[in-house]
């Protein structure tokens, strides 16, 4: 067996089939003893199981979680592979030859892939990113080659021989790294992947090959030879080392699982930060060679926009030939690379003008206005393809728990399913579903919800279907707990972290508390509370506030049939929703009029938290609410109806407000001295705030209408119209029985009680035509007079 004095280090770009073109020659030519591979160490013990008969595309997903929700952090990432991947085939290829194969990089979990999504993603660190882009831009214009990609396809995707391949990537790679250290966390990374190098070659029982990212590899070159002899394989770093990162002494859970994966999540196109966009055109280059993957893309985007009566006709077809052939020459391509195919059906097919550049000339998502012929172009070289793993994969926990909690609840999938709410069994089947929404499981469909957990609804129709990604969601998903139950409430408690400093914080946490209600969670974790105290506590829309109080009440105090009653999560959102709206409604200023209603529906939220402190007995009331004070806000809408400069919206909501509670010492007299007190615009407003709380209290009481008729009477017809539209408003909230009443009430004050109500809405005499032709012309002096002032 040939021993070597150094290492084969082959650096590569993720995905690539020329890289994986490059690693499948180099195994077969050199039969390493050891093949060492840029992925997760901690699968090492479980390689075979990359090797069952799956479908790729597939992936690693390994996780390391706080075994105690609402503590430490919880970090991921995924290590995808499909069959063009050169990780891949040095995996297949180092199994054919025999050889020791080996993952040497640092676990998911560790602070090196704290902010790494995708172990393989193809951003440099960010203090060499900028040396990295200026590099590639050069390149770029000396060549004529316009964005990364087809700067990367030029080099190195163009089917030149192996050999002159591996000198390409070499010199590129090292030009792009030069001498930077790199971040902590890569320096990390490259450390213990020397590591694992240096251990391989001190066997000295066979040839040494490495695969890793074209970033790493001119580091490893040099870092191996100074590091300590390794006797034994390097062992994986603890989890106390993985977190140090992290304060305080935090027990975490681990776990790595493959997950079907899809071309789509691998496209670089739909955000994917790695590797090589369009996955399914360089399928077809692994398979059949450039040339052939072009003719074969061509077709295949050909018979795509035919099916959607897009243009495509055969004088086009005739154009793109001739046009790859040509642009191919131009650029001197031997074979045409997959922008010239792009740029000559993009040039062929594209009748208009275009707003955005050509997708394949930036990294990321479609960008809006894309023309739709690009828009299908681009989904056919993504792909449709879906990853599939074998029967026998070992699974987490949670989909085994998930499988006998479906069998349990007598749900199949595909199905639909029709919910009565009012049986046990129904409410049951419904919660569940709801916990794998809060998961997002793809085909779990709600087509008709209560809406809200207490909204008197009592029944669900839900559509449940098996897409293809749904198997990859839940073992994704299985990284928030054992059961179905446990991994929904750490969801949702993660989403409730993340409201901290979000815009629009209440009306989200209300939505979340409703999910948390429909799906049977109320146990949330003591940094959940804290988090969301912290969080309200800077809230400053007290109509946000309202909303959020009066829903988690209603839940807190009712939500018996939902599991939510008595939770602590709603009481500490009570608590800290009624002190804050207590502290704004007294600082409040005036009220933007698109708030009216909101405005008066927070009073009246604040109202309900008051009425039920009032009509508790003492001892229930601290154990019910142990901290809120119903003389709190009392005493607060005291000297809100008393402020002169307070909008006059929210002093009527006061006053209405303690005259619903009886706390009023003076009933009647109140309401008619603020009204008094107001211009005649403002009064609307005022008697909207009293109507809206104390309706059944002052619209039953003969002196209040009488005195509320005397003020409206004494007002001159100036007042009068000003005055009336806010009035209209304020009757609008009596219902149509009670305003009925109220109008019989008035015509008796009239001495008209002989008339019927619908009297007082009878049709104003038409005006005289010369009233109307005065009118008009009033009106044509008035626009002239604003015209002059350049008004109209």
């Amino acid at each position: 067996m040939k021993t070597t004095s150094k290492p084969e280090i082959i650096g590569i770009r993720h995905h690539s089939p020329a890289c994986a073109r490059l690693v499948a020659a180099k195994i077969s030519a050199l039969k390493p003893r050891y093949v060492l591979i840029e992925g997760p160490m901690d699968f090492n013990s479980r390689l075979d199981e990359l090797f069952l008969p799956h479908r790729l595309p597939l992936a690693i997903y390994s996780y390391g979680v706080p075994q105690q929700r609402g503590q430490g952090v919880r970090r991921g990432s995924w290590s995808p592979f499909a069959e063009h991947s050169p990780e891949w085939q040095a995996l297949v290829q180092a199994r054919a030859s025999k050889a020791e194969i080996r993952f040497m990089d640092l676990p998911a979990w560790h602070s090196a892939f704290a902010d790494i999504a995708n172990r393989y993603a193809d951003l440099a660190d960010a203090e060499q990113q900028q040396r990295a882009e200026d590099f590639e831009q050069a390149l770029s214009l000396e060549l004529g080659i316009q964005g990364r990609d087809a700067l990367w396809d030029r080099l190195f995707e163009d089917q030149c021989d192996v050999q002159e391949l591996d000198q390409r990537l070499s010199h590129y790679f090292q030009r792009l790294r030069g001498d930077v250290a790199g971040s902590q966390g890569n320096q990390d990374r490259e450390t213990m992947m020397a590591r694992w190098i240096r251990w391989a070659m001190d066997q000295q029982d066979g040839a040494v090959l490495v695969v890793c990212g074209g970033y790493h590899a001119p580091a490893l070159m040099k870092l191996w030879q100074n590091l300590p002899s390794e006797a034994h394989e390097p062992e994986q770093p603890s989890l106390s080392q993985c977190f140090a990162d992290q304060s305080g002494d935090i027990p975490y859970t681990t776990g790595s699982y493959l997950v079907p994966y899809s071309y789509k999540r691998l496209d670089a196109f739909t955000g994917y930060a790695s590797g090589m966009p369009s996955p399914e055109f360089q399928q077809w280059v692994w398979e059949f060679g450039l040339e052939q993957a072009g003719l074969y893309a061509f077709q295949r985007i050909l018979e795509r926009l035919r099916q959607l009566n897009l243009p495509a006709s055969t004088a086009d077809m005739g154009a793109v030939y001739l046009r790859v052939q040509a642009l191919a020459r131009l650029r001197g391509h031997q074979i045409p690379l997959r922008n010239d195919w792009l740029d000559a059906m993009a040039g062929s097919l594209v009748k208009e003008a275009m707003d955005v550049p050509l997708p394949w000339t930036y990294r990321g998502p479609l960008r809006p206005g894309t023309d739709p012929i690009l828009v299908q172009m681009m989904a056919v070289l993504a792909g449709e393809s879906h990853g599939k793993l074998a029967a026998n994969t070992p699974r987490p926990p949670l989909l085994i728990s998930l499988q006998q909690e479906l069998e349990r609840l007598a749900i199949t999938m595909p199905s639909e399913l029709k919910l009565d709410l009012l049986k046990p069994e129904d409410r049951q089947r419904s919660r569940a579903l709801h916990q794998l929404a809060l998961l997002a499981i793809p085909g779990i469909h709600c087509l008709k919800s209560v809406g809200q957990a207490m909204s008197g609804e009592m029944s669900e129709h839900w559509q449940l279907r098996a897409p293809l990604e749904q198997a990859a969601a839940l073992i994704e998903a299985a990284s928030y707990g054992a059961t179905l139950a446990d991994a929904a409430l750490a969801k949702l408690e993660e989403a409730l972290l993340e409201l901290h400093g979000s815009q629009g914080l209440v009306v989200a946490l209300v939505k979340l508390l409703n999910q948390a209600a429909l799906a049977g969670l109320a146990d949330f974790s003591s940094r959940v509370l804290e988090q969301l105290t912290a969080a309200v506590s800077q809230e400053g829309s007290f109509e946000d506030l309202g909303f959020a109080l009066e829903a988690a009440h209603t839940l807190y105090r009712h939500g018996e049939s939902v599991g939510m009653q008595g939770s602590p999560i709603l009481l500490t959102v009570i608590q800290i929703t009624f002190d804050r709206a207590l502290w704004l409604c007294e600082s409040y200023g005036s009220v933007n009029p698109a708030d009216y209603h909101r405005h008066i529906a927070a009073f009246q939220a604040i109202r309900l938290v008051t009425r039920d402190l009032l009509a508790l007995p003492d001892v229930d009331r601290n154990t019910i609410f142990p901290v809120l004070e119903a003389d709190r806000a009392l005493t607060v809408w005291q000297r809100k109806a008393s402020a002169t400069d307070a909008d006059p919206l929210s002093r009527g909501a006061a006053l209405g407000a303690l005259l619903s509670l009886n706390e009023s010492t003076s009933p009647i007299a109140q309401p008619l001295a603020l009204l008094a007190t107001l211009a005649a615009n403002k009064m609307g407003d005022a008697l909207s705030g009293l109507i809206a709380l104390a309706r059944h209290q002052l619209t039953q009481d003969l002196t209040f209408v009488d005195g509320l008729n005397q003020l409206i009477t004494a007002l001159d017809d100036e007042d009068f119209l000003l005055a009336i539209p806010a009035m209209r408003g304020a009757f609008a909230w009596l219902p149509p029985r009670e305003r009925g009443e109220f109008a019989r009430q008035i015509l008796e004050l009239h001495q008209a009680g002989h008339l019927p109500v619908s009297s007082l809405n009878r049709e104003i005499t038409p005006a005289a035509p010369q009233e109307i032709a005065a009118m008009q012309q009033a009106e044509k002096r008035a626009l002239e007079i604003l015209g002059q002032w350049g008004l109209t």
